[in-house]
């Protein structure tokens, strides 16, 4: 190497922006409390939900009116609650004591340990969109908004949903939004159309909460609103509910609703005008904790059923699993899950910090974590042939769930960009990188 290339080499380490190591403190170990709950998680999991998850779909899947609550979840919520496994999403200054106040990292594993089922995590009362909706009453509800709808979601008596994305605009930019939330004297005015409203469809939803534009002249994140609608509100219609690749996800589904003149007091607004967004932001970045350490039990599950099938289905004479790279895929599967845990665990760690470096963190778990389990769902199918693409297995629901996640929760496109733009940040492209 001659000289002058020698000095480049050591002049572009100097230049080089310092990359923050956010790792150091982190301590992958479970907590003792963690650890108990993810023990006694696990074995009411294994023991009560997974031997009578097959029948109760099945049953659910030949009903004429799936839009119902079958008995049997009503029962394994009370054995949750009874069991001291309710609630469990709550953080940590929650005041209600059934819940054990736990920080992201904490929670993680037991996500992931409910993801395992397509139901766990309603037996538990930490289903999504409620647990995310409640979360929100929670830190920035009224007194009179947690009596009324926090207190009752607690208890598991109502669900509820979340109404943001509209069907004429590309809500991948919410500031896209057209419907309106306009106060009009002591009242507010709703108007607009909103669809994959999940959770519509449940026959215990009770109240909505809407995201609409209410002062388009002002700051660009400080115009719109989220108001607390009761589902029977005079004006507000669920038109239909949508099938997501074919699965209507009853009984909670995803619903298209329109509000036309809906007239609510103005103290159905949640914390005050024009904080739709701050407030959204807030409910996300732990919600999609939840979302991803629930696909990270999904792709286990889904790879557990794989080699399953790998080791005992026999072609060629030989067992699936010594056939056509099918070891190698296996592995890829495992390093794959291994390594999303690590980033989703990381992520919560940050969360649990405090530490803006929390998102590019969530942004990146959000793209990592859908990708890999739809691609671990894949593998499994691949290896079960058409029964993969059956309802005699659950990998085409896992599937379609993970294949939506990665829309539901913003596109990857957009999650890119945030990551693109906080490393182009580290060269000098100004706080976004530009673009």
């Amino acid at each position: 190497m001659t000289l002058a290339l020698e000095r480049r080499r050591r002049a572009s380490f100097r230049t080089r922006p310092a990359r923050r190591i956010t790792f150091g403190r982190m301590d992958f170990r479970h907590s003792l409390r963690a650890q108990d709950l993810v023990a006694r998680l696990t074995a009411f999991v294994e023991q009560e939900v997974a031997p009578r998850e097959e029948a109760y779909h099945r049953e659910l899947l030949a009903r004429q009116d799936p839009w119902v609550v079958l008995p049997l979840v009503e029962q394994l919520k009370a054995a949750a609650r009874d069991a001291g496994l309710w609630n469990l999403f709550l953080p940590e200054g929650s005041t209600d004591r059934s819940a054990p106040g736990l920080s992201n990292v904490e929670y993680a594993p037991l996500a992931e340990a409910m993801g395992r089922s397509l139901i766990a995590s309603e037996v538990c009362n930490c289903n999504a969109p409620d647990s995310g909706n409640m979360e929100l009453l929670l830190h920035f509800g009224s007194d009179e908004q947690k009596r009324t709808w926090l207190e009752p979601l607690l208890a598991g008596e109502i669900r509820s949903a979340f109404c943001m994305t509209e069907p004429d605009v590309a809500s991948s930019d919410a500031t896209n939004m057209q419907a309106t939330a306009v106060l009009d004297g002591d009242e507010v005015v709703l108007d607009g159309r909103k669809w994959w409203s999940s959770g519509v469809g449940h026959p215990h939803c009770r109240v909505l909460i809407f995201m609409g534009l209410t002062d388009p002249h002002a700051e660009r994140y400080r115009q719109h609103s989220m108001v607390l609608v009761p589902l029977d509100t005079p004006g507000v219609t669920v038109e239909r509910m949508l099938p997501a690749m074919g699965f209507h996800d009853a009984p909670g589904g995803h619903g298209e609703v329109s509000f036309d003149g809906v007239r609510l007091p103005a103290s159905a607004i949640v914390g005050g005008p024009g904080q739709a967004f701050g407030i959204a932001q807030a409910r996300l970045g732990p919600g999609r904790v939840h979302h991803c350490m629930r696909l990270i039990g999904l792709a286990e599950m889904a790879l557990e059923l794989a080699c399953r099938r790998a080791i005992d289905r026999v072609a060629f004479g030989k067992p699936l699993a010594n056939l056509g790279g099918n070891r190698e895929r296996i592995a890829d599967a495992r390093i794959a899950i291994d390594q999303a845990r690590l980033l989703v665990l990381h992520a919560a760690w940050l969360l649990d910090e405090g530490d803006a470096a929390a998102l590019g963190a969530v942004s990146k778990i959000k793209v990592a974590v859908p990708n890999m389990a739809q691609g671990v769902v894949d593998m499994a199918m691949q290896l079960h042939g058409g029964a993969g693409l059956s309802d005699d297995v659950p990998l085409a629901a896992a599937w379609t769930t993970a294949r939506a996640l990665r829309l539901a929760d913003g596109p990857d496109e957009v999650h890119r960009g945030v990551i693109a733009r906080l490393e182009l940040a580290r060269y000098g492209a100004g706080r976004w990188g530009g673009g």
